[in-house]
This record gives C-alpha cells, structure tokens and sequence, in this order.
C-alpha cells in the first residue's frame, strides 16, 4: 500500500516511512491511495475474536509487514490491559448500540489506536534502519495525552512530549497526564487553548532548520496525534468489527445499512468509519456530532469552514477544537484527490482562518449528516438515558446520543444506529453525577466515589487512586515557549 500526502508535494510513502514521518513535508497528511475492500462474508467477521479482525483489516495498508509481525503488534497491543474480555462491547441502550471504546487502560478511546500504534512505530523503525530516537510531539485536548503516554512509556528508541490547555481539560485528564511515567515523558500545559498547541506543534513539525538541529542531538520529530496515518488506521477495524457484532446479535442482517454517529472534534474518529464504508461497511449516514464548538456542523450545512468565532470551554473539553485537522483528509477524497484544491482550502485557512469546499466536495457531503448540543442538552441527556435504561455515558459521548435522537426524529430514519462511546463516564465524573441527581461532590474524584456507589457501574482500573497519585510534571509554559521546551528536553537527555 501506498501513502500518498493531501497536498501532493511529498515524497510517496509505504506505512511504516507514513508512521515515523508522521506529518509529511509539504504540510499535508498521509492518506492511502486507495482503499481495500472487505474480502470475507460478514459471518466470517462475526465468528471472530477483535485481535484476528483487526489483522484483517489492517493487513492491506501493512503490506510491507510480515504476517508474523503484524500478529506481533496487534497481540502485544490488545492484551489484558483492556478490561473487556471482547476488548470493545457493543451495548445496546436508548434505542441505539453504545461501541464502548473506553475499556483500555486510561479509560478512553485513543487506547485502541495508542496501543497499537508504538508497535507499529517500533517494527516500522527497525524496517527502515532508523537509528535516530524519534521524538512523538503530542497536542491533546484531554484523552490523546494519556493514550500516547501510556502507549509510549519506556519504548525504546522513542521520547514522547505531550502539550495540553492549562486548565481546559477535566481534573481527572490532568490528573493521568501530570502523574505519567515513564522515562522518557514529558508533559507540560500551555496558556492557550487545544488550537493554539496544535499549531504550534504542526510549525515545530515543518521546521526543516530545527529539525536538523534535533537530527545532529541523534533526534527525529513524529506525531501521535490522528495526524499520523499510524494513529488513523487501527481505528477502521473497530467499526469493522461494530457492524460484525450487529450482524452476530442480529441487529440487522448482512448487508443491511446502519448509521455511525460520533462526537467529533478533530475529525479523526469519524473519518475512520468513513474509511471503513469505502472499505465495504455498509452505511446509510455518518452523523457528525459537535459540541458548542460547532464548526464541523456548520461546515457539512454550508460547505464553508470557518474558523473566525468564538472559542467555548465546554463539559464536553475533548472536543472543544476549533481547526479539525483530519477534516483535510476528507476533502482529499470527496474532492477527487485533487491535491491542489486541497493546498488552496488549507492555505486560505491558514491565511483567512476560513474556505469554502469544492462542489466536488460538497457533492460528497451528502453522505454525512450533523448536528451539535449545548452543555445544557448533553446533561439532559445522560440524566434522560440512565433513568430509561440505567445507563451510563460520559459527556462526549451524549453529545452523540442527542445528535442522533434529534436527527432520527426529525428525519424518521429508523436504520440501526451505532454511537462510538468515546469514554468511561468516570473521567467527567463530576458532570456525569450532577446528571443524575447526585448532590454536588467535592471535587472530581469524590464525584468518581459517589457515581460507582450510586450506579454500581465499577471504576476503571487506570482511574483508581488517582487523586493521590504523585505528580512527576508540574508547571505551564506560554504557547510561544513550547519549541524551546522540546529543545531542552531533547538537550536534557544527551
């Protein structure tokens, strides 16, 4: 498989030459050239376990992996760290089926990628005789963080530096990041919002002159974030696997349509279903789900993007994003693969903060649908589905469930409805009790204390003891100062 950039003006990659580049030179994001098509009948797919699916899956975008060494990466990834015996349930509740993502070991759904993806890293370096350390950059609004952390923790031949909003992510999220481990994690926040530190990490990435300076310290730049195909693709096999287990609980049968909605901030978790529909999923609509933040749901009404508004600190923090960068993908495969139309969108975006999509594109987007949710609408709805069916969803993941309600009944479009369940009800436990009813808790982690007691729904392993954990990476820094940031850790551990 080739991976070719949105912007045209890069060299082409195999994956494992896409995975350590992360972004590619000309600014762009690696994209497969084309997209192969599920092979197996769907009782196949439902016969098997999630490790033997997502091998399936991945094993076209792999090619240049041997059949041993992609066993190796998928097996050492999903192991029993991820509390659920079939790594991801799908749970059906309030008319839809919930795909829990959040079983692994920080409680969200970046761990299904971020387990996977320092396999891949590691297997794709010694394929290309790396021999310099690479250095992961990661901006995250809440979860990505800790994935990556978790994921890269004392892999050899890698550092992993992680930047995330000073006081914009949920106490537990930087309560995780702010007490990671491992020898070779840094973190810091930054003044400034999710936008800010994603910006600057994409101009760290394209500094071609720090780059060589990184490169003579023995140093190479990469990204955890959805920017990296590496973290993109794992993705695809769990809506694989979703419609599999609909088929297998006979929710519908094989062939027949469902509809995807996800909670979306920076576009990555959507555009894997997407990439699993052209693989052969049968979807009738992805449903686009946005918080107040809501420029992804202008853009699929309008087909303009527009950047120029008011950012909002929400309850819904993971998906408070302003730039969508995985959008970028998308508009390369709607729009024909026309890279120049792809560089003149992002350059106007970038000078403008603002561009409206071709009418290829806009054509393409009506396979999509979209909607948003306030704060006020995505506690009603945690409060409304755990009184129906005692269940219970985190703040992203009602934002999905209204957006899907809301569009099932103005629309009266019964097809079956997956919703990706993007994390554990705990790591916005405050938010979620108050949903409830529960009486306001101390902080954070005695509002984790009263939600397991009150809904008998257990804490998740990674989130217990959390509070006293000790904090290894204290303080802030202004977004201006996170290139020298990564210099002096890079310089601290020669």
């Amino acid at each position: 498989m080739i991976f070719r950039s949105t912007r045209g003006q890069a060299p082409e990659m195999d994956l494992s030459g896409a995975v350590i580049q992360g972004i590619a030179p000309d600014k762009g994001l690696y994209v497969p050239v084309e997209f192969p098509k599920l092979e197996k009948d769907w009782a196949d797919y439902a016969a098997m376990d999630y490790k033997t699916l997502a091998a399936e899956v991945l094993r076209p975008y792999a090619g240049e992996f041997t059949e041993e060494e992609l066993k190796a990466c998928i097996d050492g990834a999903y192991t029993d760290k991820f509390e659920a015996e079939d790594v991801v349930p799908l749970v059906h509740a309030g008319g839809a089926d919930f795909l829990e993502l959040y079983h692994g070991p920080t409680a969200a759904f970046k761990d299904m990628a971020l387990a996977l993806m320092p396999y891949f890293m590691t297997t794709a370096m010694a394929k290309k005789q790396e021999d310099k350390t690479v250095c992961i950059l990661v901006s995250t609004s809440g979860d990505t963080g800790m994935a990556a952390l978790k994921g890269f923790e004392d892999v050899p031949g890698t550092c992993i530096i992680v930047f995330f909003p000073d006081h914009a992510v949920s106490p537990v999220q930087e309560q995780q990041m702010r007490t990671a481990t491992g020898s070779n994690t840094y973190v810091t926040s930054i003044f400034g919002n999710f936008d800010d530190a994603q910006t600057t990490q994409k101009a760290i990435l394209n500094d071609r002159p720090f780059g060589e300076e990184v490169g003579a310290l023995g140093y190479r730049f990469s990204a955890a974030n959805s920017m990296n195909v590496g973290r993109l693709l794992p993705q695809v096999a769990y809506y694989v696997w979703a419609y599999a287990q609909m088929v297998k609980n006979g929710r519908v049968k094989a062939g027949e349509p469902i509809n995807i909605c996800v909670p979306s901030g920076n576009f990555g978790n959507i555009l894997s279903a997407y990439y699993a529909m052209q693989m052969g999923v049968p979807v009738n609509r992805l449903i686009c789900a946005s918080n107040k933040n809501k420029v992804l749901t202008d853009f699929f009404h309008t087909g303009v993007y527009d950047a120029r508004r008011e950012f909002y600190v929400t309850n819904s923090p993971s998906m408070d994003i302003i730039i969508s960068s995985n959008l970028e993908r998308l508009l390369y495969h709607l729009g024909g693969c026309d890279d120049a139309a792809v560089r003149a969108m992002m350059d106007s975006l970038a000078e403008n903060k603002c561009y409206e999509a071709t009418d290829a594109v806009k054509a393409g987007l009506s396979g999509f649908a979209a909607g948003y949710a306030t704060e006020e609408e995505i506690l009603a709805a945690i409060g409304g589905i755990y009184a129906s069916d005692h269940y219970l969803m985190d703040t992203h993941t009602a934002v999905a469930y209204k957006v899907w309600r809301e569009y099932a009944q103005k629309t009266g479009d019964e097809t079956p409805a997956v919703i990706a369940s993007t994390a554990s009800p705990y790591k916005f436990a405050a938010a979620v009790s108050g949903a409830i009813g529960l009486p306001e808790a101390e902080d954070e982690f005695a509002a984790i204390e009263a939600l397991s007691q009150a809904s008998g729904v257990s804490v998740p392993y990674g989130l217990k003891d959390l509070k006293s954990r000790k904090v290894l990476h204290a303080g802030a820094i202004p977004r201006e100062e996170m290139k020298d940031f990564v210099r002096e850790t890079i310089r601290g551990r020669q």
